[in-house]
């Protein structure tokens, strides 16, 4: 696989050199240079495949000339150890649960996955790698875990004190070893900018082999395709009794609950090449710079603003340069395939209670905003798909405050609890983060 950056086309390298340094050397995203579309018997063989199948089909197409058929097979079998069910609330709208991995967040595909990576690279080069990585909640628990402990790497992950839940601070606070909290004052669009200023800096680039394991990095967003081919194609199957492409019986609209945007553009990803969706619904909190550039077509980036859905408090989020990239800047184009959406905590909270009330499911406050944006934009020929990215005992202030007693804490979490954090609190300047850096 070859890629290039978002920044200068012209710019290009392969796979592995593109996952090791996570950003480009003109501060571009690296995007395939060429994404096949797969006839319609690639995706029919996929129905009633495990997600773990799924993925090795998707891997064996995009990852052929990176990893052998053993590394591959490797890299499956250690990130896709859990499943993503699919429940139904009604006859035409649809969850796909993806918090059923270790950190209880749908970030643990992609961390893992690119965990099992770099284990294979740092195994054939024998080079250690540091990884720094910003976080507004579950991406700093999902590196943590899936991280910890691996051979050749070290983990800073840079999160704004005071704006994580305090689960989620645990959960990447208290791994120890290799993995080490930078406490930044500051907010998550702070942290972004000193991650890549890291990259940026001559001094820290000459003493760290430096990567990323946020969104910003292509390997988190492949392994996040497969759940979107998964739901896809089963939705379809069982919708239509088979699958075609034409989308003539009735389509799928996904709605995404959005932050940094690496989620949906996985999704858009897997929809360029050819996977039958209708549309996406783009849902975000009260920090909806891409619902306004969808609606207006001017991109504004603004101050992150703190909500109850926390991992979405992103004011300019970086996979943006992605999606923009995919539509060769064409803002109808990019218009017609995504509808904007956003909504305020109020109303958030609102829709919990009546989930609840209505279908006896508890959703995340995330979750919630997704489950709004399909239910306001979906059409009556179209069935939804909304992603449900966090399990709700994260957020356990919000669901007891609204649903009492109704969700219990996994044995995981309330383990967590206990332990003692442990970060390293800065200012949110690079001379205080490159001091942390070069001191380990």
């Amino acid at each position: 696989m070859q890629l290039y950056s978002t920044g200068n086309r012209k710019v290009k390298t392969d796979f592995r050199t593109a996952v090791k340094r996570g950003l480009a050397p003109d501060g571009g995203l690296y995007m395939p240079a060429l994404l096949p579309r797969m006839p319609e018997s690639f995706w029919q063989e996929m129905i009633g495949d495990p997600l773990n199948i799924k993925a090795r089909k998707l891997f064996d197409v995009l990852l052929l000339d990176v990893f052998s058929e053993n590394e591959r097979n490797e890299i499956v079998e250690r990130a896709f150890t859990f499943e993503a069910p699919i429940v139904s609330l009604g006859d035409k709208m649809h969850v796909i649960e993806l918090f059923h991995g270790p950190t209880l967040a749908f970030k643990d595909f992609g961390a893992r996955t690119m965990a099992a990576m770099l284990s294979v690279f740092a195994r054939q080069e024998k080079e250690k790698v540091t990884i720094i990585t910003a976080t507004s909640g579950d991406t700093g628990a999902a590196v943590a875990q899936g991280f910890h402990g691996a051979a050749g790497v070290e983990v800073y992950i840079f999160y704004p004190s005071g704006q994580v839940s305090p689960l989620q601070e645990k959960q990447f606070t208290t791994m120890g070893d290799n993995i080490r909290a930078l406490e930044v004052d500051g907010t998550f669009d702070d942290c972004q900018r000193l991650v890549k200023s890291c990259f940026a800096d001559p001094q820290i680039r000459l003493n760290k082999q430096l990567t990323t394991a946020n969104s910003i990095n292509i390997a988190r967003l492949l392994p996040q395709m497969v759940y979107y081919i998964h739901a896809a194609i089963e939705l379809n199957a069982k919708s239509e009794g088979h699958f075609t492409p034409s989308g003539e019986v009735e389509k799928l609209v996904c709605s995404v609950p959005s932050g940094n945007f690496g989620n949906l553009t996985a999704g858009l990803l897997a929809f360029k090449m050819g996977l039958k969706i209708s549309r996406f619904i783009a849902s975000t909190n009260s920090n909806h710079v891409v619902p306004d550039y969808l609606d207006g077509g001017k991109f504004q980036p603004k101050p992150s603003l703190r909500t109850i859905s926390n991992a979405m408090d992103v004011g300019n989020p970086s996979n943006f340069d992605r999606m923009l990239d995919l539509y060769d800047h064409d803002h109808d184009a990019m218009a017609r395939d995504i509808t904007g959406a956003w909504y305020d905590d109020d109303l958030t909270r609102q829709t919990i209670v009546q989930v609840w009330d209505h279908h006896r499911y508890a959703m995340d406050p995330h979750t919630a905003v997704g489950y709004l944006g399909c239910k306001e934009h979906m059409s009556d020929d179209e069935q939804g798909l909304i992603l449900a990215t966090a399990h709700p005992a994260k957020f356990p202030e919000t669901m007891n405050e609204l649903l009492p007693g109704i969700v219990e804490t996994p044995k995981r979490l309330t383990e967590i609890a206990s332990r003692k954090k442990e970060s390293v609190p800065v200012p949110a300047e690079l001379d205080a983060v490159r001091d942390v850096l070069l001191k380990n």
